[in-house]
């Protein structure tokens, strides 16, 4: 053959192909994982956590800018309050909506509905309870007694419950990629309104401009998501998955609320309880309003993991044989995207809240940190708990996070009178690290699973 004689091998220098550019690797890679249901809905939902974060950030700078600092830190002891019950019982559904709306079939309509409905009730007794029982938590929170304040309050807890469930009803129906979408608009309108009410209503509190222009946005939101949620997603979803598929029965799902919402709702008292305990120790409003922004910052960098948790228990509960494999594809881009976050943040941590100020700065950067590296363990136990839920494995879901907040709660209150808002860092760094140790075996056994499979 004319191609492979030793002349034409002499006369034409070898050719070897270029080698790849790093960039282009990266994007082959990013294609090749938007094709997989798991990374494309855990990216969606990482990629709102980050939205959120940089959107929070303009949003509060300019708060800082637009208002006093005793006007700022009211605002912020009314959106820590409603969100401590809103959030709390909202996000207590989470695991519920991620379980089961992926296996709904023609029920998925109906169990949004109740989910909404029966976390809002639960969202607003409580509150209600909180409002009754006011003078136990100081004067922070006198501005809420009284009936116009406690009727606006309510409505405020009940709309926010219902913007919190949106985002994981998205996830569960695979409409994900809605979410960052969502979020950018809801906060672009948000920090407009902040700007416009500066002037009109610059006082702090219930119906200062901070939590007007959170609240409204909030309400204005429900409408297009709902529409989008009720009349695309849910046929979509219906004809993809079986307009066949069998519900899952009330007692079913029963078994599972037992065990996974008393476990998350204990959970949820960490992130939204803590501040509020804060609030009525500290008595101050300005400095409530540093702590308030660190925090804040905090619990958006441990939503990267619960992000991908939320996709794990989605394609788990679709696709129960894959669940090692796809266990363990979470685990290795869950730490692939926060290692260099979380590394960026304790390096950063004084530049990044020196936005707000340089004594804010000054008062949470230990904090910043301290739950920036509390990240990592907690990554593990989202993992977990992701895999718990998608096998319904209540009692172990309950275990984990009852214990987990048992922990936090103990060391919060132990720490904080030592090391003040930064002893509530090292509460949270202890507690997670402490229980990111106890799921490892249970994540070790299922990573090793996936390998023999492969």
């Amino acid at each position: 053959m004319v191609g492979n004689t030793p002349e034409m091998a002499s006369d034409t220098p070898p050719q070897t192909a270029p080698a790849p550019k790093a960039g282009l690797g990266l994007v082959r890679r990013l294609r090749t994982d938007l094709r997989n249901p798991l990374f494309l809905q855990g990216y969606a939902l990482m990629a709102n956590t980050a939205v959120t974060a940089v959107l929070g950030l303009g949003y509060w700078f300019l708060a800082v800018r637009l208002y006093s600092p005793a006007a700022f830190g009211e605002g912020q002891l009314m959106i820590t309050a409603m969100r401590l019950f809103s959030s709390l019982v909202g996000l207590a559904f989470v695991g519920v909506m991620a379980r089961f709306i992926p296996i709904s079939g023609r029920g998925t309509g109906r169990l949004i509905l109740r989910g909404y409905g029966v976390a809002g009730v639960t969202a607003v007794a409580a509150a209600l309870v909180f409002l009754l029982t006011l003078p136990l938590w100081g004067p922070a929170y006198a501005e809420l007694a009284g009936l116009l304040p406690a009727l606006f309050f309510l409505a405020s807890v009940l709309v926010w419950t219902i913007f919190t469930l949106q985002d994981v009803v998205l996830a569960g129906l695979r409409q994900a990629v809605w979410v960052p979408v969502n979020s950018t608009l809801f906060g672009l309108l948000k920090m407009g309104l902040l700007v416009a009410l500066a002037f009109a209503l610059p006082q702090g509190g219930l119906f200062g401009g901070i939590f007007v222009s959170w609240i409204v946005p909030t309400a204005a939101a429900l409408i297009p998501v709902s529409w989008l949620i009720f009349r695309r997603a849910i046929p979509q979803h219906v004809s993809r998955t079986g307009a066949n598929t069998v519900p899952p029965g009330l007692r079913e799902i029963g078994r599972f609320v037992a065990g996974d919402f008393s476990g998350t709702l204990s959970t949820l008292l960490v992130l939204y309880l803590v501040p509020v305990m804060v609030g009525a120790w500290l008595n101050d409003p300005e400095l409530f309003g540093y702590f308030s922004v660190t925090h804040t910052l905090g619990c958006m960098m441990g939503l990267l993991a619960a992000n991908m948790a939320v996709s794990l228990t989605v394609e788990g509960s679709l696709d129960s044989a894959r669940l090692a494999q796809t266990t363990r594809n979470a685990l290795r881009r869950t730490f692939l995207i926060v290692g260099p976050i979380v590394a960026v943040v304790i390096a950063a941590a004084p530049l990044i809240l020196l936005i707000f100020g340089s004594e804010l700065s000054e008062a949470g950067t230990p904090l910043l940190r301290l739950m920036a590296l509390g990240v990592l363990p907690m990554a593990l136990v989202e993992i977990r708990l992701g895999t718990l839920r998608a096998r319904s494995e209540a009692r172990k879901l309950a275990m984990i996070q009852i214990g987990m907040t048992v922990l936090v709660f103990a060391s919060v209150i132990a720490l904080y009178p030592v090391f003040g808002i930064t002893g509530v860092g090292y509460g949270l760094l202890i507690s997670q690290t402490v229980t990111g140790l106890c799921v490892l075996p249970g994540l070790r056994k299922i990573v090793a699973l996936s390998r023999t499979e492969s």
